[in-house]
């Protein structure tokens, strides 16, 4: 698909790159974030009452689905020339060690502005069995030429 903003429609779709999930990845983002929260490193204390989660063993970062979500955005938007300006996300169920997840996004709408054009973006990431796990939306400038 192109990335022109006069040929971008709503309905399009952004893939981004799958992601598989072990526990050296997630230790990996423990080290670049500096979030050594246990829930991310030990399996004895999710076996715990924490929070009354349940989890059943360690989860990832849910700042890690942020930045599949940001590569997937700057892939796509960064060879037309646009600039990444906004995203929010909401987690929806905890990833694990062994999952795979797959961002993904869906053109919204579009507009133009006397000083720029706007994209805006609707943002998901899936795990390896279709489900869910963060969901939000994103804004793409299109500065004019």
């Amino acid at each position: 698909m192109t990335t022109a903003f006069e040929n971008l429609q709503a309905g399009d779709t952004i893939d981004g790159p799958a992601f598989p999930v072990s526990r050296e990845s997630i230790r990996l983002f423990c080290d670049a974030s500096f979030d050594y929260n246990p829930l991310h490193l030990d399996d004895d204390y999710m076996k715990g009452s924490f929070g009354k989660t349940q989890f059943g063993g360690i989860i990832m970062h849910g700042m890690n689905n942020f930045g599949l979500i940001t590569r997937m955005i700057t892939d796509w938007a960064y060879p037309a020339g646009a600039i990444h300006r906004r995203l929010e996300t909401r987690w929806l169920k905890p990833v694990k060690p062994g999952d795979t997840i797959q961002p993904m996004g869906v053109i919204k709408s579009k507009q133009t502005t006397e000083k720029s054009r706007w994209v805006l973006i609707d943002v998901l990431v899936r795990n390896q069995h279709d489900e869910k796990v963060a969901t939000g939306e994103a804004m793409v400038e299109f500065p004019h030429e």
